[in-house]
């Protein structure tokens, strides 16, 4: 490996699992010091098993802002800097818009809107000059889908941080950008239907709706990851990339 990222400090938040473990994989191989974070401490064991070498792991949740105080003050002790940041944590939870739930609405805007704006500002004392911050939002954002009202409109909500974020921080030289994903091979499909074979024949079905009749994979998601942590993207700001295999134009 060539160590794109040697002598950086990367913090993926939801770093157990999926895309963030994929990500957290990719970016030890290029040479990172990797922080990820997650709300059970045994998958995180488990997580950096398969990581290896070169990554930590703290647990927390990042809708609790007290958890963020304490593991951004463990990442100041130990590491003085972060150089990338991936506010990747996230649930997925889909119901038609006539019996979605307030404990699922609060869930969903918990996590994935409140919890990614506080990632991001309690970092921000931590971040270098030049350092690059990652919003992972989704498709969906964007695109109308049954099921998917409050997911999409949390994923929205992300999408728009990252336009304000950027112009906050552009004189800082700090850089904002967004993934978003289509529709990815990731173990949350089991959770959101129950079953191994469920979540096949889910998969199945979310494959064959896009363009080019697969789902993406998590690796997929990592490698444009590292672009939008490295200097080659430093002409972005603000941007998104899409990863989702063309079903955006459907």
């Amino acid at each position: 490996m060539s160590e794109k990222l040697a002598n950086k400090v990367a913090v993926i938040t939801g770093g157990t699992s999926g895309i963030g473990l994929s990500i957290a994989k990719r970016f030890v191989q290029e040479g990172a010091m990797v922080v990820i974070t997650g709300r059970k401490q045994s998958k995180i064991n488990r997580s950096l098993s398969e990581i290896g070498g070169g990554a930590v792991g703290m647990a927390g949740d990042v809708s609790n802002l007290a958890d963020l105080d304490r593991i951004y003050g463990i990442i100041n002790e130990q590491f003085g800097k972060i150089d990338v940041l991936i506010a990747n944590a996230g649930v997925y939870l889909l119901a038609p818009v006539d019996v979605f739930s307030e404990q699922q609405f609060e869930k969903l805007t918990d996590i994935n809107f409140k919890g990614t704006f506080f990632t991001v500002q309690k970092a921000l004392p931590l971040l270098k000059e030049g350092s690059s911050v990652i919003l992972i939002s989704s498709t969906v954002s964007q695109k109308g889908a049954p099921n998917h009202s409050v997911y999409a409109a949390t994923k929205a909500a992300v999408r728009s941080l990252a336009r304000s974020f950027s112009a906050e921080l552009v004189e800082r030289k700090i850089r904002v950008n967004v993934l978003s994903p289509g529709p990815i091979d990731t173990p949350v499909f089991e959770t959101v239907t129950g079953s191994a074979e469920e979540a096949d024949a889910f998969k199945a079905m979310m494959g064959s709706v896009t363009p080019v009749k697969r789902m993406g994979s998590s690796a997929e998601v990592a490698a444009a990851a590292l672009y939008l942590a490295l200097d080659d993207s430093a002409f972005m700001l603000g941007a998104e990339i899409l990863l989702d295999g063309g079903i955006r134009d459907l």
